[in-house]
């Protein structure tokens, strides 16, 4: 009986001291009370919880928190009523102060995220809040780092999620967009037009001036293959000149160098004489020496005839 309470002494024994015994898994950490007062951090490894003096006061997640709130009401510079939420990325990096500094932590970054929100929204019109997200993130994300600072918790980002103006805003605003893309259309129409116009025109003005270049060279080869026919004819009359002026010099130097008798010359004006009379004239004048010579043509032609008659009786 003895060794069976012993035994339920030894396993109450172990599994009170394996109650105590705690494991602090990665990326968390514990804060520790000792008699209600803050001991020590706990981070990754094994630990032992002194019994009934020490306690788990917090476990605390080191991971990066992402926290989506609902949407705010603000109010624009131009007084405009719109709802605006917001994500925050943050992450704790002192456990103490997390865990102290504020009695609700998602609860207290809420708030200070729809308060600075309002401000910053309060000094921005309608078009420029729309436009200026970034602006927004980036100014939001350093007021709530430094407001945060002592609540033991880092402001990694911030982001605007959704922007919602009033329903007739929204109406404008789509017909304003439609306005706009009709405008922009019109413009592009008309650009695209007026370039087609410039091109066109460009297109016949440098048709006009190719045609205006074809036609003045095929008039410079014409006028280059006339002064060429020109120049070839004038070398040719000129040839033909120099032709007869040499026949007629070598005429007169074979006439100087023959020795031509005064028959000779009166039997070639005879033979000119013929020429002459051939033509359409009616009156001949026949000079004196032709008239003795046709005297004297005519005794050589009867005694050529009584020549050939003796022949011929003798025969």
């Amino acid at each position: 009986m003895e060794w069976i309470i012993l035994l339920v002494f030894l396993i109450i024994i172990i599994a009170f001291i394996g109650m105590h015994v705690k494991i602090v898994n990665q990326s968390e950490s514990y804060v520790i009370e000792r008699l209600g007062t803050y001991r020590v951090t706990w981070s990754t490894g094994l630990h032992f919880l002194v019994p009934f003096i020490e306690r788990i006061a917090k476990k605390i997640s080191l991971k990066e928190h992402v926290v989506d709130f609902p949407p705010q009401p603000v109010i624009t510079k131009d007084n405009v009523t719109m709802q605006i939420d917001t994500v925050v990325y943050f992450q704790v990096t002192d456990s103490k102060l997390y865990a102290y500094g504020v009695n609700n932590p998602m609860m207290a970054v809420e708030n200070l995220t729809a308060t600075t929100l309002r401000n910053l929204i309060g000094d921005l019109d309608l078009d420029a809040t729309l436009t200026s997200r970034d602006v927004i993130n980036t100014q939001m994300r350093a007021i709530l780092d430094e407001a945060t600072d002592k609540w033991g918790i880092k402001v990694n980002r911030v982001e605007v999620k959704n922007i919602l103006p009033p329903r007739e805003i929204q109406d404008a605003m789509e017909k304003q967009m439609k306005a706009e893309r009709e405008r922009r259309e019109a413009i592009l129409q008309a650009e695209g037009k007026k370039k087609s116009q410039i091109l066109i025109a460009e297109g016949e003005k440098e048709s006009v001036i190719l045609q205006a270049e074809a036609a003045k060279e095929r008039q410079i080869r014409e006028a280059e293959g006339r002064q060429k026919a020109m120049v070839l004819e004038a070398e040719g009359q000129a040839k033909a000149i120099l032709e007869v002026q040499k026949a007629t010099a070598d005429g007169l130097s074979f006439i100087s160098q023959a020795e031509v008798n005064e028959g000779t010359v009166k039997i070639k004006e005879l033979e000119a004489l013929a020429k002459v009379a051939n033509g359409k004239s009616t009156k001949l004048i026949i000079p004196s020496e032709i008239q003795s010579l046709t005297g004297l043509a005519a005794s050589l032609k009867e005694a050529v005839s009584i020549d050939k008659v003796e022949d011929k009786e003798a025969k």
